[in-house]
């Protein structure tokens, strides 16, 4: 058998105070191993577990994002029309199980209902903003746990954003600028053109250069088709060259000669979706599913979500180095950051202690003087409860002296009685 040259890592010993560098020596195989087939079994174990797609559309109602979700995986999807009288965004999720061949794909489709018809624009892009953070705070508690189930777990942070722009041929609102400028480091976005069919080719393309030159001028990162693998560099340059996408969704199928297309009737002929000298909806199907699905995947967790992890583990305190730059272990910041917490615990403990000191000495004086208080008033009590026997004790004196009284005026006026009743007598004895 033919020899095979294959590149084998190995790891020099380190010196404790000089770190080495890792070099690659080349072998030649002199047999077969086997482990050729390792793409083979990655293939089998994907198709397997299935895969998983997470779109957000964002754009005004009305400019066929629903429209679109169905001529892009050739179903009907079943969403209801939204009504242009909705006072806040709502993020309308809605969870597919397809099927192509024997590949079977999760596809989840979120839907702003209400963007864009509310006065203040804040309130149109803030609930995005929201949920985007919150799929990746999900993710993150997810990684956090002791136990993780990430081959059941539902990975719902969006893959690409595709972002409806209004087909007014002039360039970019107001909102559209805030809300790119907003998202643009949370998920990929793609731009489209909505309901391409409704301007001519030439203003298009003029369309397309003058929302290219707002997006560069005001610093907002559209996802860019990676030119990196040799596969696809070519095409994947010449994709990026046709950003943002001129689309037109429908489902209906019209008859073009001898076949049946999907396309819409209009009287000047017919524009089909599938062709590409209509409008850029293949260029988006191909790009979107075809052949950069991974890669919108892979950026999202590999930039966004990463971004987004970082900042919240330095928020948390986690750090990749020390004062001194030297790099630092997990271990070690976590044991600085319980150490940490440990002392705050202490001196805020200390702090309560003192605290409650203070206000029982503050509650113990008070006491005291409550009950001073508490005495002067039972002083109080007692000489006004002696002063109230005394005065019964005179009245009582009084009320025998008024009968005492009484009597002796009883007796005066009945010994007067009988003085008058004899000098009256007397009167008639010397007449």
């Amino acid at each position: 058998m033919a020899e095979k040259p294959v590149c084998m890592s190995t790891q020099t010993p380190a010196d404790e105070d000089i770190q080495r560098e890792d070099y690659i020596r080349c072998l030649s195989m002199l047999g077969h191993f086997g482990f050729e087939c390792l793409p083979h079994q990655l293939v089998n174990k994907s198709i397997q577990q299935g895969f998983s797609f997470n779109i957000l559309c964002v754009g005004e109602t009305g400019l066929g994002k629903s429209t679109l979700m169905d001529t892009l995986f050739n179903t009907n999807l079943k969403e209801k029309k939204s009504s242009h009288f909705c006072s806040t965004v709502e993020l309308k999720i809605q969870t597919y199980e397809l099927k192509e061949n024997n590949v079977q794909l999760k596809l989840t489709v979120v839907n702003t209902v209400g963007y864009g018809d509310q006065m203040n624009k804040e309130a149109s892009y803030q609930p995005i903003i929201g949920y985007l953070d919150a799929q990746f705070e999900a993710y993150f508690q997810e990684e956090l746990k002791i136990k993780r189930s990430f081959i059941d777990y539902h990975d719902s942070r969006i893959h690409v954003c595709l972002y409806f722009i209004s087909p007014t041929g002039h360039s970019l609102k107001a909102l559209d600028l805030l809300t790119l400028k907003n998202i643009d480091n949370k998920v990929n976005i793609i731009p489209l053109i909505a309901k391409a069919d409704t301007i001519s080719k030439n203003d298009i393309q003029t369309f397309k250069y003058k929302i290219m030159n707002e997006l560069i001028s005001n610093g907002i990162q559209i996802y860019q088709f990676p030119t990196d693998d040799k596969t696809t560099a070519q095409v994947n340059s010449s994709m990026n060259e046709h950003l943002p996408f001129a689309v037109v969704g429908c489902i209906e199928e019209v008859k073009v000669g001898k076949r049946m297309v999907r396309g819409r009737q209009y009287p000047w002929g017919v524009l089909q979706v599938e062709n590409e000298n209509h409008c850029d909806f293949v260029k988006l199907r191909d790009m979107l599913l075809c052949t950069n699905t991974e890669n919108l995947k892979e950026q999202t967790h590999t930039q966004h979500y990463e971004r987004y992890r970082r900042f919240k583990l330095q928020k948390i305190g986690f750090t990749d180095v020390g004062p001194d730059n030297q790099p630092v272990s997990f271990q070690e910041i976590y044991e600085a950051k319980r150490k940490e917490f440990y002392d705050q615990c202490q001196k805020e403990e200390e702090e309560l202690k003192h605290k409650f000191m203070q206000r029982v000495k503050e509650k113990e004086i008070t006491f005291k003087d409550a009950e001073k208080e508490q005495d002067k008033f039972e002083h109080l009590k007692r000489i006004q409860q002696e002063e109230m026997i005394k005065l019964e004790e005179e009245k009582r004196q009084l009320e025998e002296e008024i009968i005492i009284f009484y009597k002796m005026k009883a007796g005066c006026e009945i010994l007067q009685s009988q003085g008058l009743t004899n000098v009256k007598k007397d009167k008639d004895r010397k007449k």
